[in-house]
């Protein structure tokens, strides 16, 4: 799974992103979960795939049981959010890309294998966002 912490750093986060392949907000969420977990927070968070959740992998399934758990939507429809839960987790925060946008009007995402300025300036928007809300979980854990 990409953005494994590093050796011995307790794991405080799991992002789930959206799977919307050949989504333009599918994408965003991708995006911005890779930032989360490989520029802002490698140490303490890690991406668990929507898809090995969708498929009942047993791994995937624990890593969202236990430690505090964002997904990241790309449509209303919400299966990170959705399949979470299913999966026996605990959704701490939930975010979509629809209401990030709302919020960033400027950040108009186009692309679907490669964002344009755009689309890659709203993934970085949430991913401060994401980033935000994973402070706020892991100050109210007391970490």
């Amino acid at each position: 799974m990409t953005g494994q912490p590093v050796e011995n750093a307790p794991i405080k986060t799991v992002v789930v992103p959206c799977s919307g392949i050949g989504k333009t907000y599918g994408t965003v969420t991708r995006e911005a979960a890779y930032i989360v977990v490989e520029e802002l927070a490698p140490e303490t968070t890690r991406i668990v795939p929507l898809s090995l959740l969708v498929l009942g992998d047993e791994d995937a399934q624990a890593a969202v049981r236990g430690v505090p758990v964002i997904t990241l939507d790309g449509c209303k429809l919400a299966c990170a959010t959705v399949n979470v839960g299913e999966a026996g987790g605990h959704v701490a925060r939930e975010f979509t890309v629809l209401d990030c946008y709302r919020r960033n009007k400027q950040c108009k995402p186009q692309g679907i294998a490669e964002l344009n300025e755009g689309g890659l300036a709203l993934a970085r928007a949430l991913a401060e966002e994401v980033m935000q809300a994973a402070g706020e979980l892991m100050e109210a854990d007391g970490s």
